[in-house]
């Protein structure tokens, strides 16, 4: 059974810093876009950020910056580094896999809060 599983999620003060990391059990995990996206209470789901299999990376305005996506696909792990955090990105954050469909993690909570 394919599955995602994220972990690295938790209670921040604002400015704080946090590493979510997303493990997979794909197989040819390479050939996939990863990506983060959350979903905040009351909204709907939003992209934070994607890494192509070729290597391209896109962001959302609202983390530009701030966010770094990155992976490694030995492990067949996506990270998502999370600098500066403001209480707006308190959010489940969810891990995604993209090929022809969509395969999602069972999310992780951030909570950016004094």
């Amino acid at each position: 059974q394919v599955q995602l599983v994220e972990s690295g999620g938790g209670l921040v003060q604002p400015g704080g810093s946090l590493r979510l990391s997303c493990t997979a059990s794909i197989s040819m995990f390479s050939i996939f876009t990863m990506g983060w996206y959350r979903q905040a209470p009351g909204k709907q789901r939003e992209l934070v950020a994607t890494f192509t299999s070729g290597g391209s990376t896109n962001y959302a305005d609202s983390v530009k910056g701030r966010f770094t996506i990155s992976r490694d696909n030995a492990k067949r792990t996506v990270y998502l580094q999370m600098n500066s955090l403001k209480p707006d990105d308190t959010a489940i954050y969810y891990c995604n896999a993209r090929l022809v469909g969509d395969l999602w993690g069972q999310g992780t909570q951030v909570t950016v809060s004094s």
